[in-house]
């Protein structure tokens, strides 16, 4: 999560960014991955939650 709208996925291994997700349009305060790991939700100060499918 980020202030800057964006949700950013890393791989932390390697130390860098792999993918950014945009479609916020105010800071991102919260995120979570499904069980599975196939969805990742993002919250924003936008008032909308948006669902990601991560394959």
């Amino acid at each position: 999560a980020s202030f800057d709208s964006t949700v950013r996925l890393w791989d932390v291994d390697r130390g860098i960014c792999i993918h950014t997700l945009t479609k916020h349009q105010e800071p991102v305060y919260s995120v979570a991955f499904s069980p599975d790991g196939r969805h990742l939700a993002s919250g924003s100060f936008d008032k909308c939650v948006h669902i990601w499918n991560t394959q």
